[in-house]
């Protein structure tokens, strides 16, 4: 599955520089790059994207009026605003809109890509179809959560976090906290303790490995 996106943002040199970071994350592809709403509603009409990354500021129509006409219009396109609007009516206003998620500049490559990563997650789910239990809705839409939405307990770094979670999410099979360790270049009481917090917060599974001796601890990734 390759998620084809529309980039949109007035600022020339910004926009070429997402258009580098989209292309740096796998299973994403720039689908073409505007910098005015209304350039943006023509491409969505004559070429239809997967995703819009969207800024908010735009010279001629602002990011939100640019959702509302492709609304109006019937497109269920999907959104990911990436703005420095910080103004809690423009959050309100965004979601109402269905954006999918709210990126404020500026960050940093990882931070995009987590948002990217946890996209693409959300959208495998959703195009299996079918009906779902309300768990794997939760799930669902669990994907689209941003592990800064964790609140952290003293000691524990929000930047160690996303190392161990985005390792966590890479593993092929579920590792031990020794793994995790050595994958993110951590000690493996600190690993443990990141691995700990995911579990408690439901954003990973501990699982129980019996064999001859004590239960091996292996923690996978949870969406739920």
């Amino acid at each position: 599955m390759t998620v084809r996106t529309l980039i949109v943002d007035d600022d020339v040199r910004v926009a070429d520089i997402h258009r580098g970071f989209v292309e740096r994350v796998d299973g994403f592809a720039v689908a073409g790059v505007v910098h005015r709403g209304t350039e943006a509603l023509q491409r969505v009409a004559s070429d239809p994207p997967d995703l819009i990354l969207l800024d908010i500021y735009l010279p001629d129509l602002g990011g939100l009026e640019v959702c509302r006409r492709l609304r109006a219009a019937g497109s269920l396109v999907d959104v990911i605003a990436v703005t420095a609007a910080r103004d809690v009516e423009t959050v309100r206003g965004a979601v109402g809109l269905g954006v999918a998620q709210y990126l404020v500049k500026p960050f940093a490559f990882a931070t995009f890509r987590e948002k990217l990563e946890r996209y693409a997650a959300f959208r495998a789910r959703a195009e299996k179809g079918g009906e779902a239990q309300q768990g794997e809705i939760d799930a669902m839409l669990g994907e689209l959560r941003s592990s800064s939405a964790i609140p952290l307990p003293k000691g524990l770094s929000r930047e160690t976090l996303e190392l161990v979670e985005r390792t966590l999410r890479d593993a092929a099979e579920p590792p031990g906290a020794v793994e995790v360790a050595e994958a993110a270049g951590l000690s493996r009481v600190t690993a443990r303790r990141y691995l700990e917090h995911l579990v408690l917060n439901k954003r990973a599974e501990l699982e129980l490995r019996y064999g001859t001796g004590r239960p091996e601890h292996r923690y996978r990734w949870s969406s739920r």
